[in-house]
């Protein structure tokens, strides 16, 4: 299996969103430029990125001097199957081989190896979807803080006028 660009930006993105404390639209939002200078994302695929995920209701976005975008719902409810689903499609259909989409037996030949391949990928494509659905961004961002992944502003040196 492999995972779009677009997806694996996306998870990033969403990642960057909660992990920076943009967790809900009471706090500021996070501006998708500075989620593309430190996710290293292009801005304008991005913006792409984020419009898909506002259709699948998992992000929000708000205008103005304190606007970006946010988490709809807390980073606990959202799933990386939701994720990939939104930028991708469904998951299922990452495995499916065009051969094996009619698997039914050959006219007078009973069953045939495409049967037994087909099964195999249906059974793979579940065993993912049920370990993408079992990770939640609030788990991608405990991973971030178990390895030091640096919080914004962190670090940055204070200036007094």
């Amino acid at each position: 299996m492999r995972l779009s660009t677009k997806t694996r930006y996306g998870v990033r993105a969403i990642f960057d969103i909660a992990y920076h404390g943009q967790d809900s639209p009471q706090s500021a939002a996070a501006q998708a430029r500075d989620i593309a200078r430190r996710e290293d994302i292009p801005l304008r695929y991005l913006e792409q990125i984020f419009q898909d995920l506002k259709r699948a209701g998992l992000v929000e976005s708000k205008r103005g001097p304190r606007g970006g975008y946010y988490l709809k719902r807390p980073s606990s409810d959202i799933t990386l199957a939701e994720v990939v689903r939104a930028l991708q499609g469904p998951i299922e259909e990452t495995f499916l081989l065009e051969e094996d989409e009619n698997n039914a037996a050959p006219p007078g030949n009973g069953a045939s190896s495409r049967q037994v391949t087909a099964g195999l990928w249906k059974e793979l494509a579940d065993h993912v979807s049920s370990w993408f659905a079992g990770v939640t961004i609030a788990d991608l961002v405990k991973r971030g803080n178990q390895i030091g992944v640096p919080r914004a502003g962190a670090g940055q040196p204070m200036y007094y006028i």
